[in-house]
């Protein structure tokens, strides 16, 4: 039987039509009001069955969970808080659900019981609002850069190299742990594994997407990465996906502006294609808000928040000028930070960060020319021999949301700096031989998807805007 989705029900002005309609009970009162929903909305709509003259064990089974396909006539509301409702002539129960063991009921859940119930937190308005603006801005990640002529190349998830060279990366084999074959020297062979090599899952596409752009002009990855860092913070995922767009002939400002460009644009297909999730996220956020101390309130509601980041340039700051302003600021000097700003060639940490962002500038900040010490070897090293070219992106409650550089286009450069680092050539030979064959000024930057849903709803958790998180001692469902 076919059916009509609850979002255009809602939105419906046609009334005193037949209509059928299928979703998940979210609560049933009086023997008379469902309350349904399909997923296709933050709004349910109300179906009144004539409880008189339906049977008594249809009624029993119409319990929080289950999931039903109602018939009857679409007509104006009644009762407030909606303008349409179902006045139904036929239910039928289409899967039971036992209302005593459903874990999701129709009260205020806790955020970690909802993730021990990652299977079943879809079916409350919070996840299933997020979930939606997920969908949605995933869709204008690839909007965007098709409608800018980007090209859609997909790196491998099953790599050799370690394109940050961080190190913490999971390996992929196919040997037996109880009986692995080892070399003379006692280390295992990996010549018998699967590749004939060590391999691990990527923590990145982007040395491979450097390759296609230096073909295509311009590409973009868009998919799932792998860090195996221990971090059981509400920031770290083990499992992500990332955005990587690379274009050739671009340098570092050309760079800043594809950034902070794409960044407002997936923003506002959110604010303009999400309204109804949005806003119900905006109200959660400030009954959360309400909670925490004054001090610690934000000033501005979430959807303020997303209208600044579109209404205001990001202000671009050296990250030379950056240590001077942390280093003589207040937190500082009182020693509040955790991590004290003593000399130039600091680390900044995300308290540092949101500081700039937060309480100096208040606007969003890009840093630029970082110490080449503290950034990954392909970044293009300036004149100064010091920094690199080099950017990050940094977002109120966030902190870093973009990393990007000009990357070094200069055999001899690149190959002195991973000589340095002690990166073996071998290993990265196809990557040195688009600097041998036809190099040219290339750049782009990487965008943690998840870190940018968190933005856009709100939520302080990144395991909340992700379906089935993957976590240090956590790969459940």
């Amino acid at each position: 039987m076919s059916h009509i989705k609850i979002v255009d029900l809602v939105n419906n002005t046609k009334t005193l039509q037949e209509v059928t309609a299928k979703g998940w009970v979210r609560t049933f009162r009086n023997n008379q009001f469902i309350a349904l929903n399909d997923g296709s909305t933050i709004q349910n709509i109300q179906c009144v069955v004539d409880f008189e003259n339906t049977p008594e064990e249809i009624l029993k089974r119409i319990t929080t969970g289950a999931a039903v396909c109602v018939k009857g006539t679409l007509v104006e509301s009644q009762g407030a808080g909606q303008k349409v409702e179902i006045q139904v002539s036929k239910i039928e129960i289409l899967g039971d659900s036992d209302a005593e063991k459903f874990p999701m009921q129709p009260k205020r859940h806790s955020l970690e019981f909802l993730r021990e119930n990652a299977h079943l937190r879809v079916r409350t308005n919070t996840f299933a609002a997020v979930m939606r603006v997920r969908s949605a801005l995933s869709f204008a990640v690839h909007s965007y850069f098709q409608q800018k002529g980007f090209f859609y190349v997909n790196t491998p998830i099953i790599t050799g190299s370690d394109a940050e060279g961080a190190g913490e990366m999971f390996q992929v084999s196919a040997l037996p742990f109880d009986n692995t074959p080892r070399t003379e020297e006692g280390k295992v062979n990996y010549k018998e594994d699967f590749f004939g090599k060590q391999t691990n899952l990527t923590v990145s596409g982007q040395l491979e997407a450097e390759t296609y752009a230096m073909a295509l002009g311009q590409v973009y990855t868009f998919g799932p990465t792998f860090r195996a860092e221990n971090s059981n913070t509400s920031r770290h995922l083990a499992e992500f996906w990332m955005i990587e767009p690379e274009v050739a002939f671009n340098d570092l400002d050309a760079n800043m502006d594809l950034a902070e460009d794409f960044i407002k644009y997936v923003v506002n297909y959110a604010v303009d294609n999400c309204t109804d999730d949005l806003k119900f996220l905006e109200d959660r956020l400030a009954q959360e808000e309400k909670q925490k101390p004054q001090a610690e309130r934000s000033e501005i509601t979430l959807l303020e928040k997303l209208n600044f980041i579109l209404e205001n340039n990001f202000k671009r700051v050296s990250y030379t000028e950056a240590i001077d302003i942390l280093k003589n600021s207040k937190p500082n000097k009182n020693k509040k930070f955790q991590y004290l700003i003593e000399e130039w060639g600091a680390d900044l940490q995300s308290e540092h960060e949101r500081f700039l962002v937060e309480k100096h500038f208040k606007c969003p900040v890009i840093l630029f020319d970082y110490p080449a010490k503290i950034k990954a070897f392909y970044m293009r090293l300036n004149e100064d021999g010091k920094t690199v070219r080099a950017m990050d992106i940094l977002f109120p409650g966030i902190g870093e949301i973009v990393g990007g550089s000009q990357r070094e286009e200069r055999l001899d450069v690149l190959v002195e700096k991973m000589k340095a680092l002690g990166i073996d050539e071998e290993e990265l030979w196809w990557y040195l031989d688009t600097r041998r064959f036809g190099s040219a000024v290339h750049s782009g930057f990487g965008l943690g998807f998840e870190r940018l849903v968190l933005f856009v709803t709100g939520m302080t958790n990144i395991r909340d805007v992700i379906p089935f998180p993957r976590t240090p001692q956590n790969a459940e469902f």
